[in-house]
């Protein structure tokens, strides 16, 4: 039986190396996204950094981490306040379109008949408008 064999330290100790193993592949995830993510870097500055990291784990991540990591929360939330200009943008332009000519034809009834424009201005507005 296998499982009587293991003692609680060598549990613990495997537990240990594997959350070790999970956090290094989470580092390297966060160099690899943010070399390629830099708008600052060129294509060659990311194939050598790419390639420091490949070859050299543990130095090229350090390195990269001392050189360049001090700005690695900044442009994440550079990236994240981008998104969400576009996100707000495409909301605005989608509420915009779905009840802006309503809104302007009740405005338009209302300036008609509070004296404002008459039959005419109002006929010429509505036509820009509403287009037939």
């Amino acid at each position: 039986m296998v499982y009587a064999e293991w003692q609680v330290g060598q549990v613990v100790w495997s537990m240990l190396w594997f959350t070790l193993l999970f956090l290094w592949i989470w580092v390297l995830l966060v160099v690899f996204g943010d070399v390629f993510r830099s708008r600052d870097l060129g294509g060659p500055a990311k194939a050598l950094w790419t390639l420091f990291v490949l070859f050299m784990p543990v130095l090229g991540v350090f390195t990269y981490l001392i050189v360049r990591g001090d700005r690695i929360g900044e442009r994440r939330l550079d990236d994240a306040r981008a998104a969400d200009r576009a996100l707000r943008v495409a909301m605005r332009s989608a509420v915009a379109d779905d009840g802006s000519d309503d809104d302007d034809l009740r405005s338009l009834v209302g300036l008609r008949e509070r004296g404002v424009i008459d039959d005419a201005e109002f006929q010429a507005m509505k036509a820009r408008i509403v287009p037939t």
